[in-house]
């Protein structure tokens, strides 16, 4: 049996809850606060047949296989490589990336490169959380987002220039919605870390490199920032799921319905 992962538990909405699927308040799951004792009670037995497919924290990855689907990087005929050097970071947002690279380095998602022709730089944006009520300047009452953190990111645009684009096309929601309004009862999923499921071709893979303070890094997975991810993620859900879109499911990149 695995060791259960150690999750923090975030204040909920109204009418949600959270119940567990292990002892000792372990694998959370969010569900209705309205459901009866024996409702819940075949929930859970349910979930617990599936435990393993619930993701926790990026280590219950797996990734699909190669042959199935994998991100190529495919650049103009006259594209050259790009070195760009790091940027300055605060110490704060210092400690921010040194968290996620070594999450990255143990789940065995990115590695160590030094000989790479495309070097892209990392920054961090706010995170934000829920909506709140300020005062501006003219002691006006106004809403605005808390942040609650910074993410690191990837600054791909030079490499997206030089990339060729892929045109796969995202469903219209609009007509998704109107085919899910037919149905009494959904079921909502979210794909854990979708794009980290997808490898890079390793010919591609050192394309993604980046430099950060802690040295130059590339990914196996595909990152975000990358132009064409969300157009290889829509072609690899619309291949896995073909049989049952507009049938039963309706998927949007890592949204399913």
């Amino acid at each position: 049996e695995l060791k259960a992962p150690k999750v923090e538990l975030k204040p909920l909405p109204k009418g949600l809850r959270y119940a567990f699927l292990g002892p000792n308040s372990t694998y959370p799951v969010i569900v209705n606060a309205a459901l009866a004792p024996h409702e819940l009670d075949t929930l859970l037995v349910e979930l617990r047949k599936y435990r393993r497919a619930l993701g926790y924290s990026l280590d219950d990855i797996k990734g699909l296989s190669p042959t199935l689907c994998t991100h190529r990087i495919h650049l103009e005929n006259e594209s050259k490589g790009s070195i760009e050097h790091q940027r300055r970071l605060n110490p704060k947002l210092k400690e921010v990336v040194k968290k996620e690279v070594l999450k990255l380095l143990d789940a065995g998602i990115i590695y160590p490169i030094s000989d790479s022709t495309w070097v892209s730089p990392v920054h961090c944006v706010p995170k934000k959380g829920g909506i709140t009520v300020i005062k501006n300047e003219n002691n006006e009452l106004i809403p605005s987002r808390v942040i609650v953190g910074h993410r690191m990111c990837i600054d791909y645009r030079k490499l997206n220039a030089a990339s060729r684009k892929d045109h796969f096309p995202l469903p219209f929601i609009d007509q998704m919605l109107e085919r899910l309004a037919c149905h009494p009862f959904y079921c909502f999923l979210d794909g854990y870390s979708g794009f980290f499921q997808i490898p890079i071709h390793p010919d591609d893979q050192e394309k993604t490199t980046f430099t950060c303070p802690y040295g130059t890094f590339a990914y196996r997975r595909m990152p975000f920032g990358l132009c064409n991810a969300p157009a290889t993620f829509q072609r690899c859900m619309t291949s896995i799921f073909s049989d049952l879109i507009e049938e039963t499911v309706e998927e949007f990149m890592d949204d399913f319905s």
